[in-house]
Formats: structure tokens, C-alpha cells, sequence
């Protein structure tokens, strides 16, 4: 049997968890200083607190401070916390993560340089390890349309692997595959990376054409369905001019992705509360008390430098990007008029 070590207890490391059960793989679930709650009620056999899933009496659990005997002897790394903890976990794991066969990765976000620049998370990794002096497996980027809650339980679910490696990405898809956890292989580990946390992003701006409809009773299905088109278009823009192909923001890691993100979670949520008129700032206070994670909200400023830094000539075209900053983190009372400005055709 393969072996892995999630790091990372929450929704989406714990939902991978009972998937790889059910292909025959040995897991070992480690949780960060932040998990202990979830560690117990995955330990006591109730349902995940956020996921609502029993996880898998097969898998291992792990605290905190068991990091080293959590990673002893796996065939895989995988790291499945919130971005921002990147950095931190993946020194603290760089000894257990070299001794593996490979670095997985469902972590969606971009990485900030100390000198600013803006990075790919496995660009990122990369240089922690380099920086580190120590040399690391191959990077498989995990996306694609998958509800942590479904995955766990079983519900038929298509993702992506992707890796520089083609060979490694084929590997790992043949491997980790059970009836209902189906993955498609992929070389194009850029257009990945850009497609996962960019779709946080615009899953906001499809929650508020929802909201709008809260709002005024009224159905915005056309100025939803125009914002879907133009982050689809954004996504492939940005993803093809960092040298990604073209074809992976029209597949699983780009439209499939945006298309559950929209209809479901913490980014279409806050999306939601600001089109019923909430306003930004009064919308994220309450989803940080709600204790709800809005990844879009942070990857918004770094994807702007990334564009600005990596892709200025592509900047007119993202409108639908610079809207998302003006909404947030302006709180523009006029959001629903800077929507439609981003995604309706201009006069030819």
C-alpha cells in the first residue's frame, strides 16, 4: 500500500483523506496548532465539524507536535493548509517532505516574496526548500471542482493532477483513483496554480448577482452568467501569458472549479452578503465570526501584483479583477453598477 501524510486537518485535507482510504492507501492525517478541535472529533468517530463527514477510522491521526512521527517513512506529502500557513508548515515539514517520493499540494493561493514579488505556490515552495539547501520531489498540484463534504462521502467527484512531470502526474492519478474519485492527469502545473485561487476571487463576484437577487426579489442570471464568462476569459488570459496552456482554464481546474465554487461555499457566501447589501467590511467581519475562511478576499491583492509585476501588458484585460478590489476592499455601495461595467461588452 502507498503511504501519505496530509498536513492539514481541515475541510479539504480531511475529505482527500477518506478518498485515498478508499483507494487502498495508508494515511496519516496531521493537524496544525489550529486543528485540535477537529483532530478530537475525527478521533471521537463524530462528523467533521466543518465537512459533516466521519473521516475514515482507517486513517491516523496526529497532533501538532507530531509532526516528524507523522511524516516517518511515507511515500507522500501532502500539504492541505490555508496559504497563509505555507511557509511555516512546509519549513517545519522540509526534513520529511525530501525524504519523500512526492509534495502534493491542494492549497490554493498565491506566495509573497519578502521583496514583494508575487509567486505560484509550488514557485514558492520551491524556494523555501532551495533557500533551506535542501532538495525536494516533484510538485503535484491538486484542483478542479471538488466540495470537500462530497469527496469525503463518497459522492462521484473529477479532479486534476498536475505536475511538471507528466509521468508523476500520470502515476499519481492511476494510484489515488477509487469509483467515485476520478483524476485527470495534467503537465500544466501553471495553469493550475493560477486557476485555484484565482476562482476564489471571481466566486465573490458570482455570489453577489445571488445576493442581488435576495436583494430585490428579482433574478440576476444574465449578469451572473456574464461574470462567469469573463473570469473564465481572465483566468485563461492570465494563465496563458505566465506560459500555461490555454486549455486548462476551460477544463476541470478553471470552469468546473469556478462553476461548484460558485454555486456553494465560503467565497460564494461572502459574495452573497454583499449583493443583499451587507456591505464588504460588514460581510467579512461576520464570516470571521462564523469562523469561515475567505481565501478570495486575500488572493485578490496578490493577484493584482502578480498581474501588474508579470503580466502588465494583460491588465485592461482583467477588469472583472480590478472590480473585485474596488468591492472589497473599497466597500463601493455601487457594486452591482462596477459589475456590470466589468463584464457587459463594451460598444464596439
Amino acid at each position: 500500500m502507498p503511504s501519505i501524510a496530509i498536513l492539514g486537518a481541515g475541510a479539504m485535507g480531511s475529505g482527500l483523506a477518506n478518498a485515498l482510504t478508499r483507494a487502498g492507501w495508508d494515511v496519516n492525517l496531521w493537524g496544525t496548532w489550529l486543528d485540535d478541535h477537529l483532530i478530537d472529533a475525527i478521533e471521537a468517530g463524530t462528523p467533521h465539524p466543518r465537512i459533516d463527514t466521519v473521516i475514515s477510522d482507517r486513517v491516523t491521526t496526529f497532533r501538532s507536535g507530531d509532526l516528524a512521527e507523522a511524516l516517518e517513512g511515507v511515500d507522500v506529502v501532502a500539504l492541505s493548509v490555508a496559504s497563509v500557513g505555507v511557509p511555516k508548515v512546509v519549513e517545519m515539514a522540509l526534513d520529511g517532505i525530501s525524504k519523500a517520493d512526492a509534495l502534493w499540494l491542494t492549497t490554493k493561493g498565491f506566495l509573497p516574496m519578502p521583496d514583494g514579488r508575487i509567486q505560484l505556490l509550488p514557485d514558492g515552495i520551491r524556494r523555501i526548500a532551495d533557500e533551506a539547501g535542501v532538495t525536494i520531489p516533484p510538485i503535484v498540484a491538486i484542483a478542479g471542482p471538488v466540495k470537500a463534504n462530497e469527496c469525503a462521502a463518497n459522492e462521484p467527484t473529477a479532479t486534476i493532477f498536475g505536475c511538471r512531470d507528466y509521468d508523476v502526474a500520470v502515476k499519481y492519478a492511476r494510484e489515488a483513483r477509487s469509483d467515485h474519485y476520478c483524476i485527470e492527469p495534467s503537465n500544466d502545473e501553471v495553469g493550475v496554480e493560477v486557476c485555484a485561487p484565482m476562482k476564489n476571487v471571481y466566486a465573490i463576484m458570482l455570489g453577489i448577482a445571488d445576493g442581488l437577487e435576495e436583494k430585490t426579489g428579482h433574478p440576476h442570471h444574465n449578469l451572473k452568467a456574464a461574470t462567469f464568462a469573463q473570469a473564465v476569459r481572465e483566468m485563461s488570459i492570465l494563465s496563458q501569458k505566465l506560459g500555461a496552456d490555454a486549455a486548462t482554464a476551460f477544463g476541470l481546474p478553471g470552469v468546473g472549479d469556478l462553476e461548484v465554487t460558485g454555486l456553494s461555499g465560503r467565497n460564494k457566501v461572502y459574495g452573497v452578503r454583499i449583493g443583499r447589501g451587507e456591505g464588504a467590511k460588514a460581510a467579512m467581519k461576520t464570516m470571521e465570526e462564523l469562523e469561515q475562511t475567505v481565501e478570495g478576499v486575500n488572493a485578490i491583492p496578490l493577484a493584482i501584483d502578480l498581474v501588474e509585476q508579470s503580466a502588465p501588458d494583460v491588465k485592461d484585460q482583467m477588469p472583472l479583477l480590478y472590480a473585485a478590489r474596488t468591492i472589497v476592499y473599497d466597500d463601493d455601495p455601487e457594486f452591482a453598477n462596477i459589475v456590470a461595467r466589468a463584464v457587459l461588452p463594451p460598444m464596439p
